[in-house]
């Protein structure tokens, strides 16, 4: 369980500066002191209200040095906000090159309106997701290899071997089952629970074939929800097109894509293919482009990710962890690739294949539940 550190009940704002004018007026800005051990992080959350079942929202992550650090919320709205200060669970049980993903509520889906998909993309809404730790760059080649190496001794048996251009590129053309089971190799390697398995009792680990398991989710790798993988995508912004927070624009200079003019967005002064990368494929090393707001790199462009997910419709009504239709034929990737365009690159864009089909541009993530062996 998470440890309140401190609870601070600040009101509304009463006023504000006029501008650049010579007027002053009165303002009463919320100021949270946060102290803590040296090193760690801890989150400032606020809520509308103490009330049972109250929704905290992960305002922003400090992380502490050897004084204590005091921040203002100067986007407080015009209604109460209330405030506390919760420790970061330690990530040592984390493998290196994941990061933490923060719990709390975010607005999924396409609030831009200005793309054929929307009708799938909207409406927007509320979705709670629970902590999680993410990979902090698409699986790479040298990963993949490592542990399907290892798996091949036990009991696994994959129907592609994956490819990749180079030890630091990442694995591509990995269907969805193969992915699935890499997980689960990737866990019990390292003395993890596994989190797939091939009987509803959840008694035998998921190896071999192709078939649809069932998941233990509070243990072992697995892949992303579909609404993981965007709350991660955004960075902790609110409503932007990509996974920046500073721009609603992507150029070559921000993702590896396939720019085009024809998206008004799309505003990178080369166009095509990304000019630094070639020879054969164009895809590029993983992260050589900006983290975004929680340090994960290229969840836009690359390679497509698989996600846990059979696609269903967006509901209007808040959700908690949603997990998908119960059945379907395909299941959804996100975060376009190389050799497509903006559109697809958008951090609401939901893609889809059957879970069999290994395109040159599929790859993944993967993420682990926070504070579990």
């Amino acid at each position: 369980m998470r440890r309140i550190l401190l609870l601070v009940v600040l009101l509304l704002a009463l006023g504000s500066l006029a501008g650049a004018t010579a007027r002053l007026s009165i303002e009463l800005v919320p100021k949270i002191t946060v102290r803590g051990e040296k090193g760690t992080t801890q989150w400032v959350e606020w809520s509308p209200t103490l009330e049972a079942g109250a929704v905290w929202q992960v305002l922003t992550n400090v992380a502490l040095g050897s004084e204590p650090i005091i921040m203002v919320d100067l986007a407080v709205a015009a209604s109460q906000r209330f405030y506390r200060v919760t420790h970061v669970p330690p990530q040592t049980n984390a493998p290196a090159g994941m990061v933490v993903v923060p719990p709390g509520p975010f607005q999924m889906g396409d609030s831009f309106n200005d793309s054929p998909e929307s009708v799938i993309e909207t409406p927007v809404h509320t979705v709670y997701v629970s902590a999680f730790y993410m990979d902090q760059y698409e699986v790479t080649k040298m990963l993949w290899d490592d542990v399907k190496s290892w798996s091949e001794g036990n009991g696994y048996a994959f129907g592609n071997p994956g490819d990749g251009k180079a030890a630091n590129y990442p694995v591509h053309s990995v269907n969805w089952y193969d992915v699935v089971k890499w997980c689960n190799a990737r866990s019990e390697k390292e003395g993890r629970v596994a989190a797939y398995f091939s009987d509803a009792a959840l008694t035998q680990v998921y190896k071999t074939a192709e078939l649809a398991p069932y998941v233990r989710w509070n243990a072992g790798y697995r892949l992303p929800t579909e609404a993981e993988w965007e709350k991660a995508a955004r960075g902790g912004a609110s409503g932007q097109r990509f996974p920046w927070s500073d721009s609603d624009t992507i150029t070559h200079s921000r993702a590896n894509y396939y720019s085009s003019s024809f998206y008004y967005y799309d505003v990178s002064p080369t166009r095509g293919l990304h000019p630094t990368y070639g020879a054969g494929d164009y895809m590029s090393p993983v992260g050589s482009f900006a983290a975004n707001g929680y340090g994960l790199y290229d969840m836009a462009g690359n390679v497509w990710e698989w996600c846990w997910d059979w696609p269903d419709w967006y509901p209007s009504a808040p959700q908690t962890d949603p997990r998908g239709a119960a059945s379907g034929i395909y299941r959804v990737v996100r975060g376009g690739g190389w050799y497509r365009e903006a559109i697809y690159s958008r951090t609401a864009y939901r893609g889809n294949g059957t879970p069999d089909f290994r395109g040159g541009g599929s790859g993944f993530r993967s993420v682990l539940p926070t504070g579990q062996p």
